[in-house]
């Protein structure tokens, strides 16, 4: 008989209902952002160099972030973050890093090391993750990097390697839902337009899926289970406040969704499949701005409150698009 994706089984050896998602099986797990931390929780890891913050917010419901903890290490980030439902990772960093650290997402305090990347890079690496699998792209070492690292974030370990980028790239954005990633944009080395995708679940190199609506670097993504957005960054003149939106389970061009109450580039973004948030950047002052959407209703954005630190950010949550 030919598995389709959607079919599901009882695992009689790990006493769990799995799914297949039409490469693997994977385990349907009975918790949610919800049961764990009282609401889907976002998980930032903000400020330039020098600071080492880790903030919180609760997505369902506006308001300013609250301190989490620390990282290990005082890196720029920007979208270097991944996430499960129950750890949020950051791997790489400005500085040209390999360290892969996370934290428990129900609880508050610091990071702790996991492991490292096959190769120390900043200006990125874009992260992306579903269930089972972290994953970064691109970065900068200084020269502009085409790897692809993965880890299984259910225990500790160094990165694997995935495959390429069909393009080598410096401070691209990533966003995934639970079959595909999306790299965005970038700097190869002037600003660059393309978007491309892996499957998650195999290996191999990133195929083309279309265009953002402008070149831009250093921009943020946010996903549902079916639709990716793309917000700010800097393109070759001023920074940008435009909200980019693709179809993930298609190939095709991006087109518009709205705006943030303030262009920047640098921002963080996190979503738990309704809303997304889009935290902090720089201008190039560094700003503290906390912006929200609705995914099914496009339009410019609307206040959500501050963050604590300032300056470029990674952001994810137990309850994104890619679980």
């Amino acid at each position: 008989m030919t598995l389709r994706a959607g079919a599901i089984r009882f695992n009689t050896d790990l006493s769990q209902m799995e799914i297949y998602d039409g490469n693997q099986w994977t385990g349907i797990l009975a918790t949610s952002g919800e049961l764990e931390t009282g609401g889907t929780r976002g998980i930032i890891f903000t400020g330039s160099s020098g600071s080492n913050s880790i903030e919180y917010i609760t997505i369902p419901s506006a308001g300013d972030a609250i301190d989490f903890g620390n990282r290990t290490q005082s890196v720029e980030p920007s979208q270097n973050a991944c996430g499960s439902r129950t750890r949020a990772f950051f791997g790489g960093g400005e500085g040209n890093t390999d360290r892969i650290e996370f934290v428990t997402v129900a609880s508050t305090g610091d990071g702790t090391d996991f492991g490292n990347l096959t190769v120390s890079r900043g200006a990125g690496p874009a992260g992306a993750s579903n269930q089972t699998r972290g994953i970064w792209a691109g970065g900068r070492t200084p020269s502009n990097r085409n790897e692809i690292d993965y880890i299984t974030m259910s225990h500790s370990g160094d990165a694997i390697d995935f495959g390429n980028l069909e393009t080598a790239r410096q401070w691209p954005g990533g966003l995934s839902n639970p079959t595909r990633a999306l790299f965005f944009g970038g700097n190869a080395p002037s600003f660059i337009n393309s978007i491309e995708y892996i499957t998650m679940s195999s290996t191999g190199n990133a195929a083309d899926f279309g265009d953002l609506v402008v070149g831009r670097q250093i921009g943020a993504g946010a996903a549902s289970s079916t639709r990716g957005l793309m917000a700010g960054g800097q393109n070759p003149g001023p920074n940008t406040d435009a909200i980019d939106t693709v179809e993930i389970a298609s190939v095709g061009n991006a087109t518009d969704f709205g705006d943030l109450t303030v262009s920047r580039r640098g921002p963080g973004g996190c979503s738990d499949c309704i809303r997304a948030v889009f935290i902090a950047g720089s201008t190039p002052s560094e700003k503290n701005n906390m912006d929200y959407v609705h995914f099914a209703t496009k339009g410019n954005a609307t206040d959500f409150g501050t963050s604590n630190d300032t300056g470029f950010s990674a952001g994810t949550s137990n309850g994104h698009g890619g679980l």
